[in-house]
């Protein structure tokens, strides 16, 4: 899913348009401006509704129903270090990449997909990557959605959650 365009997607989606809560001054309750996308394969609901533009909510929709794919569907692992994570690590062996970057959904989806795959280990998947345990925690810990989606995961393997840095 993360290799479809911005249409494709759409095209998978059902889109539904109706009056937002958001800004309207006059125009307000005259004009259907927000967006709705349900994911048909998945199920999954995004809305995007703080603009009094249709294209620019649908635009957010669009990135919150990506972001929701990466981090809520889990993927079978079949390279030990995918390349995702590849582009990711840079010369002096860390993983390095900020939340702006593009790469960083696609990465931190394949780290969650290893981290399942590793029952939840955290010290496994660092290890099977060639990073220190510290890296790929702090990685984890970053952001509050990677981290409440890797404490799912680690939770459904009866161990405790990660906790914040």
């Amino acid at each position: 899913m993360p290799d479809l365009t911005d249409a494709q997607l759409i095209a998978e989606c059902d889109v539904d348009t109706y009056r937002g809560p958001g800004p309207g001054g006059q125009k307000r309750n005259k004009t259907d401006s927000a967006v709705r996308l349900r994911h048909k394969p998945t199920g999954m609901i995004v809305v995007a509704g703080e603009s009094r533009s249709q294209a620019e909510n649908k635009t957010r929709a669009v990135k919150r129903l990506r972001e929701a794919l990466a981090l809520r569907i889990r993927h079978e692992v079949t390279d030990a270090t995918p390349d995702t994570i590849k582009a990711c690590i840079d010369k002096s062996g860390r993983l390095n990449v900020g939340r702006r970057d593009a790469r960083y959904l696609p990465a931190a989806g394949a780290m969650l997909d290893l981290l399942a795959a590793h029952e939840g280990s955290v010290g496994d998947v660092a290890k099977g990557l060639g990073l220190t345990t510290g890296n790929v925690s702090k990685f984890l810990t970053g952001d509050e959605d990677v981290m409440t989606e890797a404490n799912r995961i680690r939770a459904a393997f009866g161990l405790k959650p990660l906790r914040d840095n």
